[in-house]
């Protein structure tokens, strides 16, 4: 990121009023961004809305050097114009591929940065805050951008909210354990970003007092590790979390995993030690260790993940599910759901494989306890006419997120709690996959790589319920449809025709009554 000289600034109420780049005064200096226009094509009588965009501002140093494996350090203030046109450097490096989201990398040091999508940062002159959402990236907590088309916030802030993305270290760097680091670097690069939000975001515009946290997968589970967490009820009022993949990894298997690549590289498992090995190196041992066989899913499943959040006895006491159901997080309303069919694009190409294998072995192999396979075939029939390999999918759908989502709703007990499935077939895969959601939740359908995701007509009027009652809820902490409660048990079930349904995840709770 590049400064220039301290006399170009101006006046920085008459920019943001009504020049060319609009300029914000953050505590640590001013930033210059960009005007879009926030309304997508096709979007009819809602009419066009200037909004702007302040890109890569850094929220702490650059973790490299001594910062490296470091707690995060905020960043010092600078002097002059801290131009905010173009996203900052990614933590997720090279050419990830083929994804889902597209999410590029962006290479640099400077990866610690937030991006800020604001309807009008003039508010601040008024005193007139608008509501917050800081939305948090997926990827395994190992992958993934806040670099995203998909996550600009054009169309939330059409609707009158600020949108706030944020970076993190991801992998070994973010969240492997090191003797002598501090655990949960990560999780303490998402506190940082949220302090950094609860102390500039009104200059953006911004309430920080109303402020949403929300993510996806990974970013679900981080906003749910948040949730839980008796040290960041500060600094959000409400979350959401889509499709949230807890990892909750116990100091045990995190320090195991740690000396254990430590080993295969050839240093002592310290700062000092890891110090020598290049980054490229480290992501390379990384891969390595984290490939699963052809049982990687339910290895998963039954595993957890080997990089994430740590209890850790200082941020983390506990597990989140424990945090919940001692209270902590209970006064913040929460919406949490998952697609109906998460995972079951990975087995696809399994229908060979599994033609000869009988379904009751199929489910002991993936985890289901004897005692509930027959209630579970009995209760997913719909899916078992498609096939083994819809199944298989849907089993670890369930094991890992469906059964997640009512776990954390009744951990919650009275705490305010909505829920929802988003069962929708995309028009490419033939049911509703990871990541789905996401385009509906932002509302960006006519945004790029759209297709391979959800089809050739994925149907706006979904968008509008979904991306709606996110904007509800973001506002006024009520999305729109019954609480979730253990007698009723609503929820809202997002497909061709939206509706609220009681006991909408029957179909899970085999695996429940098994447990």
């Amino acid at each position: 990121m590049q400064t220039s000289p301290a006399g170009i600034a101006g006046d920085a109420k008459t920019e943001v009023a009504g020049g060319p780049h609009p300029e914000v005064q953050t505590l640590a200096g001013t930033v210059r961004g960009r005007w879009k226009d926030t309304t997508a094509p096709g979007s009819g009588p809602r009419g066009a809305l200037r909004s702007a965009a302040f890109l890569g501002i850094p929220f702490a140093e650059a973790p490299v050097g001594e910062l490296r494996f470091a707690a995060p350090v905020p960043k010092a203030p600078w002097e002059g114009v801290l131009d905010a046109a173009a996203f900052g450097a990614t933590a997720q490096r090279g050419d990830p591929g083929v994804t889902l989201i597209p999410e590029p990398s962006i290479p640099g040091e400077s990866t610690l940065n937030v991006n800020v999508h604001t309807p009008s940062p003039e508010r601040a002159e008024a005193g007139a805050g608008l509501p917050v959402l800081v939305y948090i990236h997926g990827g395994g907590y190992f992958a993934g951008s806040p670099a995203s088309p998909w996550y600009d916030g054009r169309n939330f802030n059409r609707d009158g909210i600020v949108t706030v993305t944020i970076s993190y270290r991801l992998g070994f760097d973010g969240f492997g354990w090191i003797e002598d680091a501090p655990s949960n670097r990560g999780v303490r690069d998402w506190l940082l970003a949220l302090e950094w939000v609860q102390q500039n975001i009104a200059a953006f515009g911004g309430d920080p007092a109303q402020v949403t946290i929300a993510g996806q997968s990974a970013g679900g589970g981080a906003v749910l590790t948040l949730l839980g967490m008796a040290k960041a009820q500060h600094l959000f009022r409400a979350v959401y979390a889509i499709s949230g993949a807890l990892a909750d990894v116990t100091p045990e298997k995190s320090e195991a995993f740690g000396r254990a690549l430590a080993a295969t590289a050839g240093v002592e498992p310290t700062r000092a030690g890891w110090a020598t090995v290049a980054e490229e190196r480290v992501l390379e041992l990384q891969k390595k260790a984290t490939e699963l066989g052809p049982d990687a899913l339910n290895e998963v499943v039954e595993g957890g993940l080997p990089l994430g959040p740590t209890i850790d006895g200082d941020l983390l006491a506990r597990s989140t599910p424990e945090s919940l159901r001692s209270g902590v997080g209970a006064d913040k309303p929460l919406v949490l759901g998952a697609t109906d069919d998460e995972f079951t694009m990975a087995m696809a190409d399994a229908g060979r494989t599994l033609a000869l294998v009988p379904k009751g072995i199929l489910l002991g192999k993936l985890g289901v306890p004897k005692s509930a396979r027959k209630a579970y075939l009995a209760a997913n029939a719909d899916v078992v006419a498609h096939g083994k390999p819809r199944l298989a999918g849907r089993v670890l759908t369930d094991r890992m997120f469906r059964v997640a989502v009512l776990t954390v709703a009744a951990d919650r007990g009275a705490a305010p709690t909505w829920v929802y499935r988003f069962a929708w077939p995309s028009g490419h895969f033939g049911f509703a996959e990871h990541c789905l959601d996401v385009p509906f939740f932002f509302d960006c359908l006519d945004g790029p790589a759209m297709e391979p995701l959800a089809g050739p007509n994925p149907p706006q009027e979904l968008a509008d319920e979904v991306h709606g009652a996110a904007v509800a809820f973001v506002s006024a902490g009520d999305p729109g449809w019954p609480r979730y409660d253990g007698a009723s048990r609503i929820a809202r079930v997002y497909d061709a025709s939206t509706r609220d349904v009681g006991d909408a995840y029957a179909s899970v709770r085999p695996l429940l009554a098994a447990r």
